[in-house]
């Protein structure tokens, strides 16, 4: 196989079809099978290990399964609770036995919890495996909890949950939370994010101080719709104004917002749904940062599959969830990421409602102008530092001024990476007394192939883009009077913080100005 490695290595090869013509030529003159990827990937590192003068990253993205598991600048770790009774009682959503609420057994996330028993060491540790394995970089994670209502969890379950999380992402095990939180921070694959899913009206100023705790930098909300009656009728059981205050203390302590958002729910229209969508942009008082979109499906074991038998309920037909569709991704702003556009529920558990699963290609090929941020992101495209472009976007929300700071690639209208800056009202009194008074970075993102750390490279990721956005912040907050800059930082990123001059404050990292 190290014959193999070289003779690749010396082919030059710059494209997956010349890949594919090297091994079928290198499999004829050797005799053998023709090598899969992963084995070559594997005998690649452990050669550029001995000689790293031969590293050839052209060919580690060749031999690289799937890459765009990691292109977004992480590598994401999705992971579910066990099944635990739920608050809810949504007509739309399905209860299957031994399930967490509202998830299918054969759902490909939920397929790889039950393999694990829900273990949730077990399930990092095969995750990492598994990414390693087809080539990916796990240098730096974004750990995603899901399993329904994270608030309505034992106390006691949370904690370890998050614990043995952390302990897989180290290699070992601590002796409590904060001990692998402090390992973490130096460790070979770095937590930079943690997510947990809510309801919002289980959020309150305490909850939230336990959720930073735990090591949280993202909520995301089951918003679902923002008029009383559709969340009436479907039992939703939380108001407009539980999301109003949610997304106002949450933006207060930092946190990066995802809404999930449901059009074609029962008493809905599209034109009601459009107009959701303008308002959560024009309404200061919702301006979430990311978006999950799920089309309302019929699910057996669900209220709303009873509705569907008795013809009360007709889900979107293929055409008008197109067309309302195309329409919100004209009203999205550039500051928001529209992470999803579909549940990933298997056909088969679909009785009625969108069984497209990609949308969102068909969507693009519709040539739909979108300016979310993943439709711009960079990923490993190449770029002229002369068509390097600064700017500046400020919107008003949650009663503060937002700023998002961002590099492009003017040319092409391609994001490279941005900043979320928060300067909070004036006479804001802040429940987390450390963040009083303070301007507040709520997320820093570099875009392109995730580089391990350490390496040097000219990709975006070490272009010093985050560096140059954390001055522009801290010029920002010194024009408007704030005391300090404050960063809501991720388990794995406070090295790099500490470095740009940040210390540890209570849950926060600071910069006195």
């Amino acid at each position: 196989m190290d014959q193999i490695i070289n003779r690749l290595l010396h082919a030059k090869i710059a494209t997956r079809d010349g890949l594919d013509r090297a091994k079928r030529q290198i499999a004829a003159d050797f005799h053998i099978p023709i090598p899969r990827a992963s084995e070559l990937l594997l005998v690649y590192r452990k050669l550029i290990k001995k000689q790293p003068k031969k590293q050839n990253l052209t060919l580690e993205k060749l031999l690289r399964k799937r890459e765009v598991r990691t292109l977004s600048g992480v590598a994401v770790i999705a992971v579910l609770t066990k099944p635990y009774p739920c608050p809810g009682r949504c007509a739309y959503c399905p209860s299957e036995k031994s399930m967490p609420k509202s998830y299918l057994s054969n759902e490909p996330a939920v397929m790889r919890a039950i393999k694990n028993k829900f273990d949730p060491y077990e399930q990092v540790k095969s995750r990492l495996k598994a990414l390693e394995a087809t080539g990916h970089t796990t240098d730096k994670c974004e750990l995603i909890i899901m399993g329904g209502t994270w608030s309505y969890l034992p106390r006691k379950y949370q904690i370890n949950f998050i614990k043995r999380c952390f302990d897989a992402f180290n290699g070992r095990t601590a002796k409590d939370l904060e001990t692998a939180h402090k390992i973490n921070e130096t460790a070979r694959n770095r937590c930079i994010g943690l997510t947990l899913e809510t309801r919002p009206d289980y959020i309150d100023e305490k909850e939230i101080i336990r959720m930073r705790a735990l090591g949280a930098t993202r909520v995301e909300l089951g918003v679902q719709h923002i008029d009383d009656k559709i969340l009436r009728l479907n039992q939703r059981g939380h108001t407009v104004a539980d999301t109003i205050e949610a997304t106002k203390l949450l933006k207060q302590a930092g946190f990066k917002i995802t809404y999930h958002l449901m059009p074609g729910l029962p008493g809905s229209t599209p034109t009601k749904d459009f107009q959701m969508f303008k308002t959560i942009f024009s309404d200061a008082r919702f301006q979430p940062d990311q978006l999950k979109i799920y089309p309302c499906v019929v699910t057996r074991n669900s209220l709303l599959y009873k509705w569907w038998r008795q013809r009360k309920y007709r889900p979107y037909s293929d055409r008008q969830l197109k067309n309302i569709l195309i329409k919100i991704k004209t009203v999205v702003p550039e500051y928001v990421r529209i992470s999803r556009l579909i549940r990933d529920i298997p056909e088969e558990s679909i009785i009625a409602g969108n069984k497209i699963t990609n949308l969102r290609q068909i969507l693009q090929n519709e040539k739909v102008r979108c300016r979310c941020i993943r439709c711009r992101e960079i990923k490993n495209e190449e770029f002229r530092m002369k068509n390097l472009e600064f700017r500046i976007k400020k919107y008003k929300a949650s009663e503060g001024i937002e700023y998002f700071l961002s590099y492009n690639d003017k040319k092409r209208d391609k994001l490279l990476a941005f900043l979320r800056l928060r300067i909070p009202a004036k006479n804001e009194k802040n429940f987390i007394p450390e963040l009083q008074n303070a301007a507040m970075i709520r997320e820093l993102h570099t875009y392109g192939t995730v580089i391990p750390v350490g390496r040097k490279s000219d990709a975006t990721q070490h272009l010093g883009l985050g560096k140059k956005l954390i001055i522009e912040a801290e010029k920002i907050a010194r024009k408007n009077d704030v005391d300090k800059l404050a960063v809501i930082s991720g388990v794995g990123v406070v090295e790099y913080y500490q470095k740009q001059g940040f210390k540890k404050s209570g849950l926060y990292l600071i910069k006195n100005l």
